[in-house]
């Protein structure tokens, strides 16, 4: 889009004749119609605004009140430190959120945490800051600056610059809609190509199924009536029926059929009867209080964890008993899985360290209900997972959704992980698919996702890209790769890898690892992550060693204090999500395996 002349440049006019106020109004206003570039577009604002004052300085900044902070968005002979963010509690911009009104200030210096230097003249000038609002809601800021201490503001100059600030709110919306509709232009471009690919895997995969279920009863009608292998065909039939059964329901768009038109009791039941059946474990459901009727989402992230702890019972800890207990009570929900199996060392809680990547999965998916999970396991007397939710009122999910893009050289693969995604993960929103990293870094810097989905292929190009574009942004990346070379680790290092994913990854796994690594956590083997720790901290010692930006060091002293996340929130006046971002960049940068080994690299570094 062509950019906007400034106020101060002439635009074919005969003579240098300064503009009335009407005529910067009425141009002001031809300039709002089809022009979308927000940045301009306040730039422009401002200066007309400024102009008519008879100021050369000024600042607008953009209010996210719900998150406590405001970024300096246009910042015009100020030196306010534009496109930063700060939270509301400073500066004149905190002052007029707080005041919900045009704030008219003799001396800037009467601002309470202000952002200008005090050897800066406007210290000890006159301001002007006016709310930039929306149906009632401020979405901004805008401030005019006198040039000296001689000036005074009155009422009538705050009237001239609310009428401009009502123009910059105009300017603001009207960005955020073009925004979003080619948001939604964009989403329909992919999701029409997704659906062609996908229908093109059912096909491949229909077929196979097909042919299996053929073979299968071939065998069994070749198979004498009392043969062992009996049994183990009927179960493959089964499971081959299951497959088949699910596939269609994907191509259809339905989600999984795990609690699909059934409560999450019977869910369970069904899952518990069928691995009564298969394996030589006792089993027993109890459901206790009035059950409460469960958002989609919150069910079907309840039956995955009481599904996953399950499992480790029959295949870790060889458990001859399993108790599930479903709990309902005023405030939410609580699953309960018991085993009398042989137990591991230690207690763990949501924050779970290691290999085990089951209780892992369990924790992201806690996690993304914003609830609360606690793992007790005594070496030889078995392990007991408790998960407390709460429910979701308006049958949405608690939390927004991890934003990831997929990158796949293989439309096959690429168009899969989407799809398998997208059905069986509510917790994660695909942005985008993409099949070249020139598409991948452009979407990237575009739609800044929470994480990326890459394949072996371009992963090792992306770490390059990321050195030459000068990157600074930690998104946590997970690799689906089928060997593991000692370039692939470089290039992981390099990427912020947080996960692997093979081509006989089960559905399972892919959304555990993927849900996972937007947490931040690391799921990898131990032998695997010693590989990659060793190889980040050589490819760091080759080039620079790992720098912490001022935030990250504050983070991580609250850490060392043994503060929680909500509580360093608080303290600086950031989201918990912030703080979890942080975080994860500092394990990166690190190569910390967990939150503590990160606090004791800082204790050997002092």
């Amino acid at each position: 889009m062509q950019q906007l002349p400034t106020p101060n440049q002439s635009q074919n006019r005969p003579s240098e004749t300064p503009l009335s106020e009407l005529d910067r109004i009425t141009e002001l206003a031809s300039d709002l119609a089809g022009q979308f570039e927000l940045v301009p577009l306040l730039e422009r604002v401002l200066g007309h605004a400024a102009a008519l004052l008879g100021c050369e300085s000024g600042s607008i900044s953009i209010v996210h009140e719900a998150e406590g902070y405001y970024r300096k968005e246009v910042d015009q002979g100020v030196g306010c430190r534009e496109g930063q963010t700060f939270p509301l509690t400073e500066g004149l911009t905190g002052q007029i959120v707080k005041t919900r009104g045009t704030v008219i200030l003799d001396r800037y210096a009467s601002v309470p945490s202000g952002h200008i230097d005090p050897a800066d003249p406007r210290w000890g000038s006159a301001v002007i800051g006016v709310p930039i609002s929306w149906a009632g809601t401020i979405i901004g800021t805008f401030a005019i600056f006198s040039d000296g201490p001689g000036r005074v503001f009155s009422p009538g100059d705050a009237s001239l610059v609310e009428l401009f600030a009502n123009h910059a709110a105009i300017a603001i919306m009207n960005s955020r809609l073009h925004q979003a509709a080619a948001a939604k232009e964009r989403e329909a471009a992919v999701a029409g190509e997704r659906e062609r690919a996908v229908q093109e895997v059912h096909e491949t995969i229909g077929r196979s199924l097909g042919s299996l279920l053929l073979h299968l009863d071939r065998a069994d009608k070749a198979t004498p009536g009392k043969s062992p292998s009996t049994q183990h065909i009927d179960s493959a039939r089964v499971l081959a029926h299951e497959a088949l059964f699910e596939t269609r329901r994907t191509v259809l768009g339905l989600g999984p059929s795990s609690v699909a038109d059934r409560s999450l009791e019977d869910a369970v039941r069904q899952e518990l009867d069928r691995v009564g059946a298969n394996d030589p474990m006792d089993v027993t459901l109890l459901v206790t209080g009035n059950p409460h009727e469960l958002a989609p989402v919150v069910a079907h992230q309840l039956f995955m964890i009481i599904q996953e702890a399950v499992a480790n019972a029959v295949a870790h800890a060889c458990a001859t008993r399993c108790r599930v207990g479903i709990f309902y009570d005023t405030t939410g929900i609580t699953a309960v899985v018991e085993d009398n199996g042989r137990g591991f060392e230690g207690r763990e809680s949501a924050d779970l360290k290691g290999s085990r990547l089951g209780l892992h999965g369990m924790a992201a998916r806690v996690h993304y209900l914003r609830g609360e999970l606690h793992v007790e396991s005594t070496l030889g007397w078995g392990t007991s997972v408790r998960a407390r939710v709460p429910y979701s009122s308006n049958g949405d999910a608690s939390r927004e959704r991890w934003k990831v893009l997929v990158a796949c050289t293989q439309p096959l693969l690429r168009a899969g992980l989407v799809r398998l995604l997208e059905t069986s993960e509510p917790s994660v929103q695909i942005l985008g698919e993409f099949g070249t990293l020139e598409d991948l870094t452009e979407s990237v810097s575009l739609l800044q996702p929470d994480m990326i989905v890459l394949d072996e292929h371009l992963l090792s190009r992306y770490a390059k890209a990321r050195v030459t574009d000068a990157d600074t942004v930690e998104r946590p990346v997970v690799a689906v790769v089928d060997r593991f070379a000692d370039e692939l680790l470089a290039a992981a290092a390099s990427s912020g890898v947080r996960g692997f994913l093979s081509l006989s990854s089960t559905p399972a796994e892919v959304a555990r690892v993927v849900v996972a690594a937007a947490r931040g956590d690391a799921l990898l083997d131990g032998a695997m992550f010693t590989r990659l720790a060793e190889t980040r901290q050589t490819a760091e010692s080759a080039s620079t060693a790992a720098h912490l930006t001022v935030r990250e060091l504050e983070v991580r002293d609250l850490l060392a204090e043994g503060l929680a996340d909500k509580q360093i929130a608080t303290r600086l006046g950031i989201s918990v999500k912030t703080v979890e971002k942080h975080v994860g960049a500092m394990l990166r940068k690190t190569g910390a395996r967990n939150r503590t080994m990160l606090v004791t690299l800082q204790q050997d570094t002092r």
